[in-house]
C-alpha cells in the first residue's frame, strides 16, 4: 500500500515528463541522425542512468586532491559498471570538481562513447560555521558567494556535464550543528540561479535543487515546516532527499531492534528482514516528504539524493553498538535500494562510489571511512561481486591494483560474520 502511495505522490506530474519522452521517441524514429537531447529531465529517474555520490579523495588529508589521471581513472570504472551520472559536493574545495569536469571533458572528447555527467553541489554554511559560535539564521555570505559564482562558471563552461546544480548538502537539517542554515539562505541562491536561468545566461534545462535529509524537506517534525520551505520547494525544480537507516540503526533503534519473539528464526531471516525494514524506511521518509509537497498543493519529483550502508565499524554500527555494518548487509541493501528506486522511477544517488579516508582521519576502522562500494585500493566489495564476475573491470585498476573481489571473493565468510540486530531491552 505505501508503494502505491509513494508512486501515486510521485507520479503526480508524470503526464507532461512521459509526452516528453515520447515525443522524442518519435522524434528518434523520424531523425535519428539527429544528436540526442540529455538533460536533468531525461536523466533522473532514467534507469538507464545510474547515480551515485563520488569523491575521489584517497588519503587520509583531503587537502590532497586527487590528480586529473587518477579522476580518470576513476570514472572508467564508474562507466564500466553502468554509472553515467555523479553528485559532487563542493564547487570549489581543492579543485576537485573543476578537476573532475575537465577530465570528464576530456575523456568525451577522446571517446564518443563515454558519458557522464555531474549533479554539481555547492557547499552552503552559516556565518560562524565550525567555530564556537554558528549563526544559523545568518550565511556565510563571503564563502556561500564564492560557492555559487564557481556553480555557475563550471555550469557555463560545461553545459554538456553540468546537469544540476544543488545548493548545499545537509545545509538545513537542525543535526548539521556546526554549519546549518535557515532555509530561506538556501531559497535566496536558488531563486538566483533561477533567474540566470530565466535570463539565459544558465541553461534553461539545467535543473536547480537542494540536497538535504528527509526532516529538512518537511518529513518530519514542524519546527522544520517554516514558510521559507515552502518557497523553496516551490523553486526547486526536484527534491533531492537524503534517507539514512543505517545511522537510524544507532539514532533511533526501535525499528531496527528486535523482538525476543524473533529468537527462534534462523540468522538469514533475521537479516534479510532487518535490511527490508531499513527500505521499508527509506520508502516511508519519502512518502513523509512527498505528503508534505503535496500538503502545500505542488507537484514535484522526488529523487534520493543520497542512501548508503557502511561495510565496517568499529563504534556505534559494529560488535559493540547496531550491528547494522558489516560488507554482507552492505549488499543487500545496495542492491535492494537500487531494485527500489528504479521501480518508482527516482534516481539514487547511492553513497558512495570509493571509501575516502579523510572522512574519519583518526579512526582509520570508522564507519564514514567504509561506505564506498570500492576499497581506497581498488577492491570491489560484495554488492558488485557479480560485476567483477562478468568481466566489466578486465584491465580496469585503481593506485596500480586490478580491480578484483574484496575478502577474496568469500561470500560464506562474510555472511557467517555478519552480526543480526541487538535485542530490545527489557
Amino acid at each position: 500500500m505505501e508503494n502505491q502511495r509513494l508512486s501515486k505522490l510521485f507520479y503526480a506530474n508524470t503526464k507532461a515528463f512521459k509526452a516528453g519522452l515520447l515525443g522524442f521517441a518519435l522524434l528518434a524514429i523520424s531523425a535519428c541522425d539527429q544528436p540526442k537531447t540529455t538533460n536533468a529531465a531525461s536523466i533522473l529517474g532514467n534507469p538507464d542512468y545510474q547515480a551515485i555520490a563520488y569523491g575521489g579523495y584517497r588519503n587520509v588529508d583531503r587537502s590532497q586532491a586527487p590528480s586529473k589521471a587518477e579522476l580518470k581513472e576513476d570514472l572508467k570504472i564508474l562507466h564500466a559498471m553502468g554509472i553515467r551520472v555523479l553528485r559532487t559536493y563542493h564547487a570549489r574545495l581543492y579543485e576537485h570538481a573543476p578537476r573532475l569536469l575537465a577530465a570528464i571533458s576530456e575523456m568525451k572528447s577522446e571517446d564518443p562513447n563515454f558519458e557522464m555527467y555531474v549533479m554539481l553541489g555547492a557547499w552552503i554554511q552559516c556565518a560562524g560555521a565550525w567555530t564556537d559560535n554558528p549563526q544559523h539564521l545568518k550565511g556565510d555570505v563571503k564563502e556561500n558567494k564564492a560557492e555559487i559564482d564557481q556553480a555557475i562558471r563550471l555550469a557555463q563552461q560545461y553545459p554538456d556535464i553540468v546537469k544540476v546544480i544543488a545548493v548545499g548538502n545537509e545545509s538545513m537539517v537542525h543535526w548539521a550543528a556546526s554549519y546549518h542554515v535557515h532555509p530561506r539562505i538556501v531559497l535566496k541562491w536558488v531563486q538566483q540561479l533561477q533567474g540566470l536561468k530565466a535570463d539565459g545566461i544558465l541553461a534553461d534545462d539545467l535543473w536547480i535543487t537542494s540536497s538535504d535529509n528527509f526532516a529538512s524537506w518537511g518529513g518530519e517534525g514542524p519546527e522544520y515546516h517554516v514558510p521559507a520551505l515552502d518557497s523553496l520547494i516551490a523553486a526547486v525544480d526536484y527534491l533531492s532527499v537524503h534517507s539514512y537507516p543505517f545511522h537510524d540503526s544507532h539514532y533511533n533503534p526501535q525499528w531496527w531492534q528486535l523482538e525476543a519473539s524473533a529468537d527462534s528464526l534462523k540468522k538469514d531471516s533475521l537479516i534479510n528482514t532487518a535490511i527490508q525494514k531499513a527500505l521499508d524506511r527509506v520508502q516511508s521518509q519519502l512518502t513523509a516528504v512527498a505528503s508534505y509537497v503535496e500538503s502545500l498543493g505542488l507537484e514535484k519529483e522526488i529523487h534520493i539524493g543520497e542512501s548508503g550502508w557502511a561495510s565496517g565499524d568499529n563504534h556505534l554500527y559494529g560488535d559493540k553498538g547496531s550491528h547494522a555494518a558489516d560488507e554482507y548487509k552492505q549488499m543487500l541493501y545496495y542492491q535492494g535500494l537500487r531494485k527500489m528506486a528504479d521501480s518508482l522511477g527516482m534516481s539514487c544517488f547511492y553513497f558512495e562510489a570509493f571509501d575516502e579516508p579523510w572522512k574519519d582521519g583518526q579512526n582509520p576502522a570508522g564507519s564514514e571511512n567504509h561506505f564506498g562500494l570500492f576499497t581506497v585500493d581498488g577492491q570491489a566489495k560484495m554488492p558488485i561481486w557479480d560485476l567483477v564476475d562478468q568481466g566489466l573491470f578486465a584491465g580496469l585498476s585503481r593506485a596500480g591494483n586490478p580491480i578484483r573481489k574484496s575478502h577474496h571473493g568469500n561470500g560464506e565468510s562474510l555472511k557467517d560474520s555478519a552480526l543480526i540486530p541487538p535485542y530490545k531491552s527489557l
